[in-house]
């Protein structure tokens, strides 16, 4: 999955956090978002495979570790009605490989559910409080991903 595209329709700044990550893994981890939020936050880079099109596609998300070596994600886009592309490439083929820092693996993701979901999703909105913006944003679930090492 190394071989992996960057969507032209991404913003520059995405652009410019993946052509960092991907040169200094230490660098680009640590990510300040571009909206006035100075907090840093640890983004991870996942690579799906593209449900209709086959191809490896990369995007930075911010990540939790979830204790147990496994990594947290939340399918929010920013709250729109609609669950994002590459949540949808997951649920075609949960296999992905995943860079966090300088760590590269392959990886299986599931969408949590129940009280696993209820703990994960406080986690992930407490560190990055817009998440609770965006889940009164939308009527869907926004669903929590683990992305578990294989």
């Amino acid at each position: 999955m190394t071989d992996a595209t960057i969507s032209q329709s991404m913003p520059d700044w995405i652009k410019d956090h993946i052509a960092l990550y991907r040169a200094d893994g230490d660098a680009g981890h640590l990510w300040i978002p571009p909206r006035g939020d100075s907090k840093p936050l640890t983004t991870l880079l996942l690579t799906t495979t593209g449900r209709k099109s086959g191809k490896q596609l990369l995007l930075p998300l911010i990540y939790r570790p979830t204790g147990d070596g496994a990594y947290c994600i939340i399918a929010s886009k920013g709250g729109a009605p609609q669950h994002p592309a590459w949540y949808l490439n997951l649920m075609t083929d949960p296999n992905v490989e995943v860079q966090v820092a300088n760590d590269t693996f392959s990886a299986k993701a599931r969408v949590a559910e129940g009280p696993e979901r209820a703990q994960l999703w406080e986690l992930m909105a407490d560190y990055f409080s817009p998440y609770n913006d965006y889940k009164v944003a939308t009527e869907r679930q926004i669903p929590v991903i683990v992305l578990e090492r294989n």
